[in-house]
């Protein structure tokens, strides 16, 4: 086997739970988050609550209700911040939870009040529907977050995915890589449900497995026991791993140096190369399409990762966290990409924004001559909510093309 540049390779109180906020600049932008989560629910409850007409007890508890939001919703944000206290895995569950409701019911709430101008510009409003529609925003909500939050806690099926690729020599015919992405190892993501996910990659025995990015949401030192699963995947031709947005959150070295130790393969804009018989496969990483913002010597360059290797491999695939790399690596003569990132938009209407940033949300696509497949991710971010979007871990298989 031969490798390309990377050879060698006192618990108190509820009340006391704390966030670490540390500059000027991360005030502001809270106060800001802040303003505007009270102006939404200010506009949730005069939406409802007057058409609803239950009383002053229920309009009271309602009030009390959306003001536990507005205070939970900014917990859940910062949830991987949170200091260390007997409560506070407690407090980041609730607002993270919180955030997913918030989210529902503030989509239901404006997609009512679409529905209510189009009755009233027809001339079709009912009082009945009114205040039927009222009662059914809050009770739509609840049940989309608690079936998105039963998607979001069980296992990442398999899917499997046939990638044609023009010439693929014969002893390729059928090579394996199971890909994970985006687990998000943090709030509430922790080692039981990252062992269930490894156990499950080691049954496909794949050729080669691949974690392409956003492994982690937290340091090393936090969530460094919790990771540890990891040096359990075991494949034949290896275990890569490709750096996301969320490890420069999160400390970038400190993780790429307890990735290695947990035996995997960091690829940086390098690259390995494996045989079959008288064929050779490349597989090669690159940084986040970002990195360079938090790290300069960590610019994403599929050429480099590439190197002098190319015309020697066969098949060549390339890792990167996020799909927008597939140009560069298109240009750089790569078969296949495999990306992650977008969570294929994880709850609805989110998956209808992905466009404005990435090229695809989800799949197998075409750019060029290239294939880039993106998972939905294995994991999910911030709420433990998935509605329109299951996780998965995907068994890519190479195919000869007709």
């Amino acid at each position: 086997m031969e490798c390309g540049p990377c050879r060698g390779a006192a618990p108190p109180h509820l009340s006391t739970v704390t966030v670490d906020v540390p500059s000027l600049p991360v005030n502001r932008s809270f106060a800001t988050t802040l303003s505007l989560l009270v102006l939404l629910q200010v506009y949730i409850g005069m939406r409802l609550l007057p058409d609803l007409a239950m009383g002053v007890p229920f309009n009271v508890v309602s009030v009390l209700l959306l003001v536990s939001l507005t205070v939970l919703v900014p917990v859940g944000l910062m949830s991987a911040s949170l200091r260390r206290r007997r409560w506070s895995e407690l407090v980041a569950w609730l607002g993270l939870l919180s955030m997913g409701f918030f989210s529902s019911l503030l989509v239901t709430t404006l997609a009512r009040d679409l529905v209510l101008l189009v009755l009233r510009l027809i001339g079709q409003m009912s009082p009945e529907f009114v205040r039927g529609s009222a009662a059914a925003v809050p009770l739509v909500a609840l049940a989309v977050t608690v079936l998105g939050f039963v998607n979001a806690r069980r296992l990442a099926r398999v899917k499997k995915v046939e990638v044609p690729i023009a010439n693929l020599p014969p002893s390729l015919h059928g090579y394996a890589i199971a890909q994970v992405s985006d687990i998000h190892v943090g709030p509430t993501i922790k080692r039981p449900y990252l062992n269930a996910i490894v156990n499950r990659v080691n049954k496909l025995g794949a050729d080669a497995i691949a974690i392409t990015g956003d492994l982690v949401d937290g340091s090393v030192h936090r969530l460094g026991l919790h990771t540890q699963p990891l040096a359990r995947l075991a494949a034949r031709d290896g275990v890569f791993f490709v750096t996301g947005n969320h490890e420069y959150y999160s400390g970038a070295d400190e993780w790429i140096a307890e990735v290695r130790r947990l035996g995997l393969t960091v690829l940086l804009n390098q690259h390995v190369l494996r045989h079959r018989d008288d064929a050779t496969i490349m597989i090669a990483g690159v940084p986040d399409y970002t990195a360079h913002h938090f790290h300069p010597g960590h610019k994403s360059d599929p050429r480099a990762a590439a190197g002098m290797a190319g015309e020697q491999a066969d098949v060549r695939i390339l890792l990167a966290h996020q799909p927008r790399s597939a140009p560069a690596a298109a240009e750089a003569g790569f078969h296949l990409q495999l990306s992650g990132h977008t969570h294929g938009g994880q709850f609805f209407p989110w998956n209808l924004f992905v466009p404005l940033q990435q090229p695809f949300v989800a799949g197998l696509h075409r750019v060029r001559d290239m294939w880039v497949y993106i998972s939905r991710g294995t994991g999910y971010w911030g709420p433990p909510k998935r509605f329109g979007a299951p996780s998965e871990i995907t068994l890519v298989r190479l195919v000869p093309a007709v």
